[in-house]
């Protein structure tokens, strides 16, 4: 098969999902009219067609299940999938058949892998001895698995808030260890955002926080009452955070208020800069750059040294005076930046709430792009999507900024790069910055271009739909 037809297929594939989605068929369906509309897809590659995953994606699904059963990762690789989907002599062993059914939520038949398992069908299905002890009952889950991810922190975010309820179940006041439970729980949050829809995490955190309210109304004057009231603030930036990735900019703006008066109130100035820094962020996403140059100066302010000051320099000061096209004065926050950076011993280290030097170099590229610097632009976009992994919020924050770098001159590339995004990022996790650069990159492209891309983004399902329902619930 050739190149230009296997690309065909893909593009075709897509719409059907696309087609699919919208009239709400589940993945089997799909899958179905995928195999029937493109005779050369075979059922489990038309499985991986209609749940939108890339190979790679497959491969770290099934790493990660393996993962959440304690057991090491076994060598599996794309161009093994490849072969399984491709080749008719080639089949996966019985273990991996019940991994990929797991994965896709499917049974061997439907992904057409029955036949391969014939020879131990005593052994996998008369009873439950798979050697990581799961019968076949629980080893092919059925029903819908649309943004479903089967990642060991998914599991993760239910524990850490029970783990917080059966602390306060024993001391419902509050204690000292219910204030470090707290913060390991806003530091698990806060490190794990990328890997869990905007709607799934912000209902946790939401949750957390509101157990915790009773705990703060009855204890301001004992000695962990400010931790546990430093918490919430930062629960409630996480909230704001979190608003914001749903396009609910009022939400935010409440949510972020809180926080900067719980930071003020507590004394934690690096919480009150943080969520003035994304004060900054909602305004120059409202086109009030203005007020977002005000709001990223108070937070700067506020700011200790190193990475936090560093981080509202380039996060926060650097983009507003380049929307503002304040070039100088952009050059120099971003100087600030960098040397706070260097003063910092861990200002090269993934940081709280995300920023690193990917995120750096993010921020870099869109105030370039601001200022009409393509070419520094398109470096510092592609520095930044190298460093982060495939699919991950950061990843695709930098690969859309990458295409706008490209449209002027390259339109046919960076509608290319844009359709890859949404063949690869589920519609649940594509926050509403990246919803706002897809918008933006189909008003840059000629027309001829931004066709099929204004077709798939009016496809893509609300974030939060007219009836309040977010979208990706079903994890």
């Amino acid at each position: 098969m050739t190149r230009s037809r296997r690309s065909q297929i893909q593009r075709e594939a897509a719409q059907i999902r696309m087609r699919g989605q919208r009239r709400q068929h589940d993945t089997a369906r799909i899958a179905r009219t995928i195999q029937d509309t493109l005779a050369e897809v075979n059922a489990l590659e038309a499985w991986r067609f209609a749940l939108g995953w890339s190979r790679s994606q497959t491969v770290a699904q099934i790493a990660g299940l393996y993962l959440a059963d304690g057991l090491r990762p076994p060598g599996l690789s794309e161009p093994m999938l490849c072969r399984w989907e491709h080749d008719a002599d080639e089949w996966p062993g019985p273990e991996y058949t019940v991994m990929l059914c797991r994965a896709y939520g499917a049974r061997p038949e439907q992904l057409g892998l029955a036949r391969g398992l014939a020879p131990h069908t005593n052994a996998l299905f008369g009873r439950p001895v798979i050697r990581y002890g799961r019968p076949d009952m629980t080893a092919y889950p059925r029903g819908r698995w649309e943004g479903m991810e089967p990642m060991t922190t998914a599991a993760g975010l239910p524990a850490v808030r029970e783990s917080l309820h059966l602390a306060l179940l024993a001391d419902p006041m509050g204690s000292a260890g219910t204030a470090e439970l707290a913060e390991a729980a806003v530091e698990h949050y806060a490190l794990n955002y990328s890997k869990h829809p905007p709607q799934i995490l912000f209902n946790e955190v939401r949750e957390v926080r509101q157990l915790l309210a009773p705990v703060v109304q009855a204890g301001p004057g004992t000695s962990y009452g400010a931790d546990i009231q430093r918490q919430v603030g930062w629960l409630s930036a996480l909230l704001g955070n979190l608003a914001y990735h749903l396009d609910d900019l009022a939400g935010a703006r409440t949510h972020l208020s809180a926080a900067a008066a719980w930071g003020e109130r507590t004394g934690d100035i690096r919480l009150a800069s943080w969520a003035w820094g994304a004060h900054s962020m909602i305004a120059r996403t409202t086109g009030r750059y203005d007020t977002a140059l005000s709001h990223a100066e108070r937070g700067a302010s506020l700011a200790p040294s190193g990475l936090a000051r560093a981080q509202l320099h380039a996060w926060a000061l650097l983009p507003a005076l380049a929307r503002l096209q304040r070039a100088d004065d952009a050059d120099q926050a971003l100087h600030t930046a960098l040397a706070e950076l260097e003063t910092d011993p861990s200002g090269t280290a993934p940081g709280r709430f995300g920023f690193d030097e990917p995120e750096l170099a993010l921020h870099q590229a869109e105030a370039d792009l601001a200022l009409g610097r393509h070419q520094r632009a398109r470096a510092r976009a592609e520095a930044s999507a190298a460093a982060c992994p495939d699919g991950t919020g950061s990843w695709t924050a930098a690969t859309l900024v990458l295409a706008q770098t490209e449209a002027p001159d390259s339109p046919q590339d960076a509608t290319q790069r844009a359709l890859h995004v949404l063949d690869h990022v589920p519609a649940a996790r594509l926050r509403s910055t990246a919803r706002t650069r897809l918008r933006d990159l189909t008003r840059t492209l000629p027309t001829d271009h931004a066709d099929e891309l204004t077709e798939r983004l009016r496809a893509l399902p609300a974030a939060i739909d007219h009836h309040g329902h977010g979208h990706g619930l079903l994890c």
